[in-house]
């Protein structure tokens, strides 16, 4: 029971909500690249004590009993084991496993667990410990992703993390297996992944320098490199002279590495034709091998012996030859098999073997001393050949020996051999072999592009219903029932503060405790997003939680609402050939402009859309600038289809020309300078935003028609994205219907409503106010009432602040100003009774951006105010 307990603690907590945001965190990303080095570090360590375990064993019964017997039937009896476990527990573990883990990168459905890493892990030792002629490099890169992909199934990842832990697994698996941490990252990035992405770098760089470093403190990481062959080496200095030979070398390693991948891809096309299972495909290669062996000389018994051999240069010519040719051969018919072996470290030693023959001829010939150097450089151009990676060859060499001297050599040795190697055979081994089993990669996936190339930003709705935290649960579930939403963010002075749901509520239904609020009973420290977070992540949290919508935050402050039927309503538009959600508009250009002399203190722009209200509009923006000693932008705006880039349109601007003389000409008239553009644009308030930034405006005034088209936004989809990201002060304007709306009505007397709540935005409307009144011709016009509403529970009201603030714009204004209290349960309709009741002609609102895009269950209240009254109403918001 104890046990039960701890591991359904343990589930739990990998369910936790704390890890569900650090599951698409790039911090969080870091320590599972830490712990992933670990992981592969100690996975290395338990390959060659296995191998060497085994292969010692194997060494001892082949002197004791006779190699003909031993090595033929160890051979047979270890690959047929590890051909048996492969085919019944893990059929992915097979083959070298770098392919494998380049397809899970390409997100081809291939498994990468937990088992496949044991099995994988037991093959090798398997196959490697019976003296088949391959790697472990390979299995250590394949075993480390799969770790990291277990890894990553345990603790909460989003797709996108995922993906880069498991390249994270293959680089800290190549550099546990050579101590190569540089080489390790560059592996990734130019045969995996080819990405460059900063998260990629930074969880690849954590991931392999953390399994260099433990590697190295356990003593897994080696290739036998002598340190007389690197001291050697070393004291040799590369000139001019030896440059043809080096050429050579790599024009040989580029043909022998060519042949080696055509011959390898015969091989497999022959073993499939046998149709014989994986054990015994295995086991017959090791029984083959094993024959070959035993009749060869006894060093070739010891696969490391052997290496060690090869790269020291201790034989003859003729002997290096033989084990040359040898190694070759055994190489391609034990990985053709399907066997659990690399091709990192075969590959290194015939190239330096390869490189030994060459430089024993430059000895000959030049009288030098640098056949040590030749046989380096050929483990980097053999290796480029075979997997067509000659960066990551040459840092894999340059690492094993920190020698300066040898990058020259070693660069054009690789040069060469990949140029040669492309006219032989074109393509990595790993592409050939992928391709060979049905396996075709694209460079991207369309698919998955799309959700990662969008953000939350992109998509979600700026109309959020919320709910404040000190609400009454009654209040709470009276204002639940008149929606359709089944859960709301509970917001704390415009900070999300937790999720309420109707099952949270169903539980405390009961209670009759009349002081519960939200707070008591909410969920606090929800799941939320911000507005850069790819769509990929959000649809994983979305899965992973069983959520139906997600919060969208800017810090602590609610900005939107993502759910389930965006992605839907989004991936919809993406199949029907929308390319709207998928491409961001171009910038705008400007078919014609014109500019008066500069001689105001700041600039107001106004976008002009409707000509029947672009002298109301142009009146008030005036009368603002006048008073402000403001100039004035008029900007039209030519809309072209996305696919089009505005700079190429062909438009007509003669129209809009007429339009821009003609307020230059009320410019002129009100004694105003009236500069005017027309631009083509995708995209409106993209358009609007880019003159903002380009004419540095202090001042966006904007006229709305008072309602929109979808229920996913508040304003509509431009005014929302101004609110949102202008900069400068913003003042939307909607005009009334009525004959005596503002500013129809200037040759009367005014009525105008003022509500306030004391706020700073507030306090930036009522300084419009001034300059508005200045229009009219009537004395002692308008009349001004400032309103505030209070809830009804408040019975005892301090209404000095109200008072002087009334008082305050009187003094500006010369005129008098009422306060009127008025006692309410909702804002919004207290507002439009009374301005419906009294007729005024205009009401004045100060909003924030928050307030202008929160939706409440009641409604959003600017623009319910707006809506639902028929005289002019200007909202206004300070800058950000």
């Amino acid at each position: 029971m104890p046990l039960k307990l701890f591991l359904k603690q343990i589930n739990l907590w990998f369910k936790s909500r704390p890890l569900a945001r650090g599951s698409v965190d790039t911090n969080f990303a870091l320590l599972e690249a830490c712990a992933i080095g670990v992981l592969s570090a100690f996975a290395a360590l338990l390959l060659k004590q296995g191998i060497g375990w085994l292969g010692g064993w194997r060494l001892q019964a082949a002197h004791r009993f006779g190699a003909t017997v031993v090595l033929p039937l160890a051979g047979l009896f270890f690959g047929a084991l590890a051909g048996w476990l492969i085919e019944q527990l893990a059929p992915a573990a097979g083959g070298g496993g770098v392919p494998q883990v380049k397809a899970v990168l390409g997100r081809y459905p291939i498994a990468l667990n937990l088992r496949v890493a044991i099995v994988k892990a037991i093959g090798t030792i398997c196959v490697l410990g019976a003296g088949l002629t391959l790697g472990r490099r390979g299995p250590t890169v394949h075993i480390g992703a799969a770790l990291a992909a277990q890894l990553s199934s345990w603790i909460p990842n989003s797709p996108t993390n995922r993906r880069q832990m498991i390249a994270a697994g293959a680089a800290a698996g190549l550099a546990a297996g050579f101590n190569t941490p540089i080489a390790g990252v560059l592996f990734v990035i130019e045969e995996l992944m080819r990405d460059v992405s900063g998260l990629t770098l930074e969880t690849a760089i954590v991931a392999s320098f953390t399994g260099a470093v433990v590697s190295r403190l356990l003593g897994s990481a080696d290739l036998n490199i002598p340190a007389t062959m690197i001291y050697s080496a070393r004291q040799g200095s590369f000139s001019v002279s030896e440059i043809p030979f080096y050429v050579l070398l790599g024009v040989l390693a580029g043909i022998m590495g060519g042949i080696f991948n055509r011959i390898m891809l015969l091989s497999l096309s022959f073993n499939r034709r046998l149709q014989l299972s994986m054990p015994w495909r295995i086991g017959l290669a090791g029984l083959i091998s094993g024959i070959i062996v035993a009749f060869l000389p006894p060093f070739f018994r010891n696969n490391a012996g052997l290496r060690d051999f090869l790269i020291s240069g201790e034989l003859g010519w003729q002997t290096i030859a033989i084990a040359f040719v040898a190694h070759f051969f055994l190489t391609i018919l034990a990985y053709s098999s399907g066997a659990p072996g690399g091709l990192f470290a075969p590959a290194l030693v015939l190239g330096s073997a390869l490189g030994y023959l060459v430089g024993t001829a430059e000895v000959a010939f030049l009288g030098s001393e640098s056949a040590h150097t030749f046989a380096l450089a050929g483990m980097g151009a053999f290796f480029t050949a075979v997997v067509r990676v000659p960066v990551t060859a040459i840092v894999i060499v340059f690492e094993m020996t920190a020698d300066f001297n040898l990058v020259l050599p070693l660069m054009i040795v690789s040069a060469v051999a990949y140029l040669v190697a492309e006219s032989v055979s074109r393509g990595s081994i790993y592409e050939h072999l992928l391709e060979a089993s049905g396996i075709h990669l694209q460079e991207e996936t369309s698919k998955y592009d799309f959700l990662s190339q969008l953000t939350a930003a992109d998509l979600m709705q700026s109309r959020v219903e919320t709910l404040a935290s000190n609400l009454k649960l009654e209040e709470a579930i009276q204002a639940m029932s008149r929606s359709h939403h089944r859960g709301f963010p509970v917001v704390e002075g415009g900070k999300l503060v937790g999720i309420i749901t109707q099952s949270d509520i169903a539980q405390r239904k009961e209670e009759e405790n009349e002081a519960i609020c939200l707070r008591d009973v909410m969920t606090t420290q929800p799941i939320t997003v911000n507005l850069t977070t790819p769509l990929v992540d959000v649809l994983y949290l979305l899965n992973r939680y069983q959520l139906s919508r997600l919060p969208v935050t800017e810090g602590s402050k609610l900005v939107g609402i993502i759910t389930r039927s965006d992605i839907i309503k989004a991936e919809a538009k993406r199949l029907s050939g929308d390319k709207e959600i998928t491409r961001r508009p171009e910038p705008s250009y400007v078919v014609y402009r014109t500019r008066s002399p500069a001689s105001g203190r700041g600039r107001i722009l106004l976008p002009l859309v409707n000509p029947q209200n672009a002298s109301a509009l142009f009146e008030i923006a005036a009368a603002i600038a006048r008073y402000q000693k403001y100039e004035i932008d008029c900007l039209h705006i030519i809309t072209v289809p996305k696919y089009i880039y505005p700079a190429q349109a062909k438009v007509s601007s003669t129209y809009s020309r007429k339009q821009m003389r003609h307020l230059e000409k009320l410019g002129r008239d009100a004694n105003i300078q009236v500069h005017t553009q027309v631009r083509v644009a995708n995209d409106t308030a993209e358009a609007i935003l880019e003159t903002i930034a380009q004419e540095k405006s202090d001042m966006l005034i904007m006229g709305w028609k008072g309602s929109t088209s979808s229920p996913e936004q508040i304003f509509g989809n431009v005014v929302d994205k101004l609110i949102r990201q202008a900069p400068c002060d913003l003042v939307l304007v909607k005009l009334g219907q009525q004959a005596y709306s503002f500013p129809n009505s200037i040759d009367r007397q005014g009525n105008w409503l003022i509500p306030t709540a004391g706020g700073a935005n507030s306090q930036r409307a009522m300084k419009i106010l001034p300059a508005l009144a200045e229009l009219y011709t009537v004395p002692n016009s308008p009349q001004i009432r400032l309103c505030q509403v209070y809830s009804p529970g408040q019975n005892q009201l301090n209404l000095d602040r109200l008072k002087k603030t009334a008082e305050s714009i009187g003094d500006k204004m010369n005129l008098p100003v009422i306060a009127i209290p008025i006692h309410a349960r909702f804002v919004s309709d207290a507002i439009i009774h009374l301005a419906t009741t009294e007729k005024y002609d205009l009401v004045v609102l100060g909003a924030s951006s928050e307030g202008l895009l929160q939706q409440a269950v009641r409604g959003n209240i600017p623009e319910a105010i707006a809506q639902g009254i028929n005289s002019t109403v200007i909202i206004v918001r300070s800058a950000l």
